[in-house]
C-alpha cells in the first residue's frame, strides 16, 4: 500500500508541475493569472507528503498568488522512497491527466474516493493479490509451530494442570477439617466430653477410697486437682455456650 501511495503521489506531482507550466504559460501571455485555489489543509495524507518541507516547491517571479502551483525542479526533488520506474509513473499519469483540479483535489482529501481510485488500478489489484498469498504462505508455514503449542498446552492440561488440581483440593479438604475442628459447636462438644472424662476420674477415685485401694492423703491430693479440673472446663463450658446462643 506504501508504494502505492508513492505511486500517486508522485504521477500526482507530475501532473501538478504540467498543469502549472501550462498555467505559467498563459500568464506570460496573458499578463494576468487567476490565483488557483490552495490543497486542502485537511488531507488525510501524512504531513511527509503534502505539506513537508521536501515536497514544498520554490515560488516563480510571476506572480505570488500562482505558489501552490510552484514548480520544485526535477534536480531538488527528493527521491521517492519506494523506487518508481518511469513504466510504472506513466502508468499512474495516465489515469490522472483527464482528471480536473478539483478531482485531483478531492483524491488528496477524501480518503474513500483514494480507495477507489486505487482499487481501479490494475497494478494495484496485483499487488493486493501478492501480499495476500504472501500472508497465506505465512500462515501455513507457522502452522507446524501452531500444532506444537497446542500439543504442549495440551499436555501441561493433563499432567502439571491436574497434579496442581489435586494439590489444591487436597489443601481445601484439610481446611474443612480444621474448620470443622475449630467450629464453635466442635469446641463445645470436645469440652464436654472433657469434662464428663474427669467426672468419671473422679468418680472412680472415690470407689478406690472407699475399697480401701488409695491411702486418704494421696485420694485428697488427687481428687482435688481432678475437682479444680473438672470446675474449671465447667466454667468454660457454660461462659462458651453463653457466648454461642446469645
Amino acid at each position: 500500500m506504501s508504494a502505492s501511495l508513492a505511486f500517486t503521489t508522485e504521477a500526482m506531482k507530475l501532473l501538478e508541475e504540467e498543469q502549472f507550466l501550462q498555467l505559467n504559460k498563459g500568464s506570460h501571455e496573458q499578463q494576468a493569472q487567476p490565483s488557483p485555489q490552495e490543497i486542502p489543509t485537511n488531507s488525510w495524507y501524512p504531513p511527509s507528503v503534502v505539506s513537508s518541507p521536501s515536497s514544498s516547491r520554490p515560488t516563480t517571479p510571476s506572480s505570488t498568488s500562482s505558489s501552490s502551483f510552484s514548480v520544485q525542479r526535477p534536480a531538488d526533488r527528493p527521491e521517492s522512497p519506494s523506487h518508481v520506474s518511469p513504466a510504472e509513473a506513466a502508468g499512474i499519469i495516465v489515469l490522472l491527466k483527464d482528471k480536473s483540479v478539483d478531482e485531483l483535489r478531492k483524491l488528496l482529501s477524501d480518503k474513500d474516493a483514494y480507495h477507489q481510485f486505487l482499487l481501479s488500478v490494475d497494478q494495484l489489484r496485483d499487488e493486493l493479490r501478492k501480499e495476500a498469498l504472501q500472508l497465506t504462505r505465512e500462515n501455513l508455514e507457522k502452522e507446524p509451530q501452531i500444532m506444537e503449542l497446542r500439543n504442549q498446552c495440551k499436555i501441561i492440561r493433563t499432567t502439571e494442570l491436574a497434579a496442581a488440581q489435586e494439590k489444591l483440593s487436597e489443601i481445601e479438604r484439610k481446611k474443612e477439617e480444621t474448620l470443622k475442628y475449630y467450629a464453635p459447636t466442635s469446641l463445645l462438644h470436645r469440652l464436654q466430653e472433657a469434662m464428663n472424662k474427669t467426672d468419671d476420674e473422679s468418680e472412680a477415685l472415690r470407689r478406690q477410697l472407699l475399697d480401701k485401694e488409695i491411702d486418704v492423703g494421696a485420694f485428697v491430693q488427687q481428687y482435688k486437682k481432678l475437682r479444680n479440673t473438672y470446675h474449671r472446663r465447667a466454667l468454660t463450658h457454660l461462659a462458651a455456650k453463653t457466648s454461642v446462643t446469645g
